[in-house]
């Protein structure tokens, strides 16, 4: 393989990864639970998931969008929490995660009440 094909490479393999390269630490569970907590809180669960589902192939050019929408969400939300949430959204078992926290939030409220 010629160099120019190994730096090609270099440049695209993340885009083929099929597992992530190490796993979500703990800050960044508790930042996808703080995300679902304020989704269910607004009784947005069922949107969220069927929106996260359907764009759950391209969640990686999701996560680009979101650093270009980065200038106008950093009024609500703090940078470094956007930031993490962009990267966690960015890899394979970040929208999975989220899905997975938000359904059990939602399962927990439908349990207590």
């Amino acid at each position: 393989m010629s160099t120019q094909s190994q730096s090609i490479w270099e440049r695209i393999r993340y885009a083929f990864q099929v597992t992530p390269a190490e796993p979500l630490r703990e800050a960044d569970v508790e930042l996808l639970e703080r995300v679902a907590k304020h989704i269910c809180r607004r009784r947005m669960g069922a949107p969220a998931i069927l929106a996260l589902e359907s764009m759950r192939p391209l969640s990686f050019l999701g996560s680009q969008t979101m650093i270009a929408l980065k200038p106008f969400v950093d009024m609500f939300v703090s940078a470094e929490d956007y930031e993490r949430l962009t990267a966690i959204l960015e890899r394979r078992d970040g929208v999975p995660r989220l899905i997975a926290c938000i359904e059990q939030m939602e399962s927990e409220k439908s349990n207590d009440g």
